[in-house]
């Protein structure tokens, strides 16, 4: 059996190593500290297609599957967490939506503009009462016999200071009748919707967070995604390629961080040698990579039975589940590696020890996927 990438893939994550070396890398502290990704970077993630991977090439993208989007979000989160974040939520959980449940017409309209990153996609499910919960949310949208009347908030919204066009998630009444949940994607650029704060966050800083704010919204009827009442469908199939993102970004950081520690370990001397001579290192090196050979075995497998076409709701739990977990241990690792220095701002360890944490709550928190996983394997009967 080949467990190698494909040829084309491999061309991808080179390319997206070298950009991140060149563009994005140098920027990380800055992205940190100023809490924002510039708009400069913006444009040259646009210009080398980057912006546009898993994008259809008829709307201009790149046209890669999930094996492709993984490999580039790997090396991006080498380089920055708060800059992987912004793509993901561009391409993996924005765009994916309109990809796999627009109508032709929401393609042509949006997809372009999204490939050449003149539009920057978001994603809002979560609101203040109805995180894990999202049946309990409060949005919603009325038909008034022309559009969808949208009012309501929501909370976390990843790029959501600076989305030209967010996939939103709200209750559907139509004739007073409840059709249940629906999915649509709107502009913000339009009355009635408002940012209404962007949020102070421990980690993943550049990644602009907001809550935001829907005001008799008039949502065109054309703009639902699939049918009325299929939101939590849209929303499941979303969340699975979502935490394939997710597992790829934080193999990324755990690479790093094992990069780093290694580097650091060899230089580092006490008691007259470098502290890689050192057991107690050396087993922290070795937990460390087993991680990394799991993290990584596991996404890419599962990475190519979606591209392949096969059901993936439990493994891609269970790669959220174990790849955000597995990476709290290496970056606490690769503080305790680097000791003192390890806790100062001036090594780039103590960013990705803040950066790791939100992993195992975004895309579902870790006790969310422990109820997926078992519940899947009862259905299966067993593995």
């Amino acid at each position: 059996m080949d467990f190698r990438l494909p040829e084309e893939v491999e061309m991808l994550r080179e390319m997206a190593k070298k950009f991140t070396d060149k563009e994005i890398r140098p920027l990380a502290d800055q992205i940190d500290r100023e809490e924002k990704i510039p708009k400069e970077l913006i444009k040259k993630l646009s210009k080398t297609g980057l912006m546009s991977v898993i994008i259809p090439p008829e709307y201009g993208g790149g046209g890669f599957g999930e094996l492709g989007y993984c490999a580039m979000q790997e090396e991006i989160a080498q380089g920055c967490a708060s800059t992987a974040t912004f793509l993901g939520a561009h391409l993996s959980i924005g765009a994916q939506t309109l990809i796999l449940f627009g109508s032709e017409e929401i393609k042509k309209k949006y997809l372009p503009s999204l490939a050449t990153g003149e539009f920057i996609a978001a994603y809002s499910l979560t609101e203040a009462g109805s995180g894990s919960d999202a049946a309990a949310m409060k949005s919603k949208a009325i038909f008034d016999g022309s559009d969808w009347v949208l009012n309501g908030t929501k909370i976390w919204v990843t790029n959501g200071t600076i989305a030209d066009v967010i996939v939103v998630y709200a209750k559907m009444e139509k004739d007073g009748e409840d059709l249940g949940p629906g999915a649509f994607v709107i502009e913000t650029s339009k009355e009635g919707f408002k940012v209404d704060k962007k949020e102070e966050k421990m980690g993943i800083r550049g990644s602009e967070t907001a809550a935001i704010s829907f005001h008799d919204y008039h949502i065109p009827k054309q703009n639902l995604l699939g049918e009325p009442g299929q939101g939590f469908k849209i929303a499941l199939s979303i969340l699975d390629v979502g935490r394939l993102g997710l597992g790829a970004t934080t193999l990324g950081q755990a690479k790093e961080a094992l990069r780093l520690s290694t580097e650091y370990a060899k230089q580092r001397e006490q008691f007259g040698q470098p502290i890689a001579e050192f057991q107690a290192i050396q087993w922290k090196l070795a937990d460390m990579t087993t991680d990394i050979y799991a993290m990584e075995s596991m996404l890419y497998r599962t990475a190519a039975d979606y591209d392949a076409g096969k059901r993936v709701t439990r493994e891609a739990s269970i790669v959220k589940l174990y790849c955000s977990e597995a990476l709290d241990r290496i970056v606490d690792h690769a503080v305790q590696i680097h000791g003192g220095m390890g806790y100062s701002r001036e090594l780039k360890i103590e960013r990705m020890y803040r950066d790791a944490r939100i992993n195992k709550i975004f895309e579902g928190t870790n006790e969310i996927q422990r109820i997926v996983i078992a519940r899947e394997t009862l259905k299966k009967g067993g593995y």
